[in-house]
């Protein structure tokens, strides 16, 4: 089955271009011509979905979104839209090039239901982080690890490879999680459902343009959400 790949969008004209570029130069794409990339724009006001669309050669589908919904909501609609099109596997990622398009080809081609980029085990990290940015995505894998018991190293990150038998079982219309606790909640969902969840090193690049997403609001989302978790089955 061909791949897809998911990656939600907000005035990410400055990185989208480099980012189609970069993904229809790797293996997965050369080796099927039936691999798709799924842009869901949230109705970007500095064109980012003109120009995805400009330089995808036809192999960019962009779900236009009228208004800003969320980051969360747009993976959702992506990966619903990928299922629906009998895409296996997908692949979420960001559109900052703060994932580096390469690592699609490991993550795909990995054993597992559930492939994760993870930033902190042997051969990962990231790059241009300040001290205390590093700490706190370190601090939040560790407090996820706390309440739900999980062994993952990295379980906040949002590059992950999916089988589609796999993102079914999540059920991802009843997934009410915003910002990186949505990562975190569709992981321990693969998990619940006796899922097989791999790991692949990656090295996580600072966004080279544009502006983070990430508020104090999703934090303190994550703080009292996660372990509310422990009772879902």
């Amino acid at each position: 089955m061909p791949t897809a790949v998911v990656t939600p969008t907000f005035n990410e004209a400055s990185n989208v271009a480099v980012l189609v570029r970069r993904l229809l130069d790797t293996r997965t794409f050369r080796s099927d011509p039936q691999a798709r990339i799924l842009v869901v724009d949230d109705g970007s006001p500095d064109g980012t979905a003109e120009v995805a669309e400009q330089a995808g050669a036809g192999r960019v589908r962009v779900i236009r979104r009228g208004r800003r919904q969320g980051l969360a909501s747009a993976y959702r609609e992506g990966l619903e839209a990928a299922l629906e099109a009998g895409f296996d596997p997908v692949v979420q990622m960001d559109a900052d090039l703060s994932h580096d398009p390469a690592d699609v080809d490991r993550l795909v081609e990995t054993d597992g239901d559930l492939v994760l980029g993870t930033r902190w085990m042997d051969g990962g990290g990231s790059e241009g982080w300040p001290l205390a940015r590093r700490w706190l995505s370190r601090a939040g894998t560790r407090y996820v690890r706390f309440w739900l018991g999980l062994p993952q190293h990295d379980l906040t990150g949002g590059f992950k490879a999916w089988r589609a038998s796999c993102l079914r079982a999540v059920d991802l219309r009843s997934v009410r999680s915003e910002g990186y606790v949505f990562q975190v909640e569709t992981t321990w969902r693969a998990v619940l459902a006796g899922f097989q969840v791999a790991e692949v090193p990656i090295v996580f690049a600072r966004r080279a343009s544009g502006t983070s997403k990430l508020s104090a609001r999703i934090a303190l989302e994550a703080a009292w959400r996660i372990p509310t978790f422990r009772w879902q089955r």
